[in-house]
């Protein structure tokens, strides 16, 4: 299926959702008689997930207006403090509350907008003035704005670094574990004194070789043509970016959801259930997780092809072989930055020793400057979001800051 055919079918979809949502709400009306009944019930949920299936997902806000920290509670505003085409850089502002504590955090970009992190992004604000990088959906890029390479994104991590200056802490979650870590040698060989003031590193793929998953298995399974020639299409006319060249997010969707289908399924079934026997809390947490889920974006081809042959089929981090701009890194320059990385037990995309390679990578950070956790029972998702981060991994990620402030 090429772009222009998704996206016919995607709009037509959305008609169908909209005609679908009208019965919905004609049925369900509490003034409907019918929507008291048993087989009220099952219609009104029948036609619920077939509006997830026929809807078109955008992509969400942070929606954060208000954190505890310290005792106290403070209004937290959001403001974009550098925008480039393919990335903003967004700040969130707490009214009142000292600046001090700064954490970059670095989303992926690997299909899912940055507000997948919006659990994680909760969760550090009450101790830590927090920016993150907003990554762009490519299909809203004109074409005049240029190419983005896995070169570019290591700039701008670099820029958005001497940005925020001195005393910044670096965290990377996932794909951009590479970038982060790639940028902060850079900036340690050049003695920049903004080098980040720590370093972690979750769920990243800096030695694809370790327990590989079925992520590193399929990168390995096809030639880069195949690569080229399938997976990258144009954007359709309608869009600003119309005739650039992405990895559309729907196959980058589609690939998640393969990976799990099963699962995926089960937790559809289950959310009929929940409408059908009215477990309204069990329905919210399921609307809350697939609409973030499934709103993806489309990455540009350049850099998604850059970072399959790179990172998964080379292997060059560990290789210690990957350049940034034509000169090969120098792992080595990193020896007075601390570095904590964290892994999931129960990690299926990123296998475990594949984020703690970063450890022999660094060789010059001091022991004492280092640090590892692998959290028991965790998944990929389980290292930034949810429960279990909350409670175990970001109280272990504040630690290390603080004791480098």
């Amino acid at each position: 299926m090429n772009y222009q055919a998704y996206d016919y079918l995607a709009r037509t979809g959305q008609v169908m959702n909209e005609g679908l949502s009208l019965v919905n709400d004609i049925v369900s009306h509490p003034a409907n008689p019918l929507s008291h009944t048993w087989t009220g019930r099952l219609t009104k949920a029948t036609l619920e997930t077939a509006m997830r299936v026929t809807r078109r997902y955008d992509k969400l806000g942070f929606n954060i207006e208000e954190i505890e920290s310290e005792g106290k509670k403070f209004r937290v505003t959001e403001e974009i403090v550098v925008s480039k085409p393919f990335c903003d850089l967004m700040h969130f502002k707490r009214i009142g509350h000292s600046n001090k504590d700064k954490v970059l955090l670095v989303a992926p970009l690997s299909g899912h907008h940055a507000t997948l992190l919006k659990g994680t992004v909760e969760a550090l604000i009450p101790d830590h003035e927090v920016y993150i990088t907003d990554w762009a959906d490519a299909r809203e890029v004109p074409l005049e704005d240029g190419p983005f390479s896995f070169d570019c994104y290591v700039s701008y991590l670099i820029e958005f670094l001497n940005f925020l200056g001195e005393d910044t802490h670096l965290i990377a979650i996932c794909q951009p574990t590479v970038q982060a870590l790639i940028a902060t040698a850079v900036m340690a060989e050049e003695k920049s004194v903004n080098t980040p003031k720590t370093l972690t590193l979750m769920a990243g793929p800096l030695d694809t070789t370790k327990n590989p998953t079925r992520v590193n298995e399929f990168a390995h399974s096809r030639p880069m043509s195949w690569y080229k020639n399938v997976a990258i299409m144009q954007v359709p006319v309608g869009y600003p970016g119309q005739g650039r060249k992405v990895y559309p997010g729907f196959m980058q969707l589609g690939g998640f959801i393969s990976m799990n289908q099963k699962a995926h399924m089960q937790k559809y079934q289950n959310y009929f259930q929940n409408l059908l026997f009215g477990e309204d809390e069990d329905a919210d947490r399921f609307r809350a997780f697939y609409d973030e889920y499934m709103a993806v974006l489309d990455m540009p081809a350049e850099f998604y092809l850059e970072t399959i042959e790179r990172i998964f089929k080379n292997n060059e981090v560990a290789n210690k072989t990957i350049t940034y701009q034509g000169k090969v890194v120098n792992f080595d320059a990193i020896d007075n930055t601390p570095l904590l990385t964290v892994e999931g037990a129960n990690d299926d995309i990123c296998g475990l020793g594949q984020t703690e390679a970063a450890q022999d990578i660094c060789k010059n950070i001091p022991k004492s400057m280092r640090k590892h956790h692998v959290q028991v029972g965790a998944g990929h998702y389980g290292i930034f979001s949810g429960s279990m981060y909350r409670k175990n991994i970001r109280p272990i990620v504040t630690e290390f800051i603080h004791k480098y402030e």
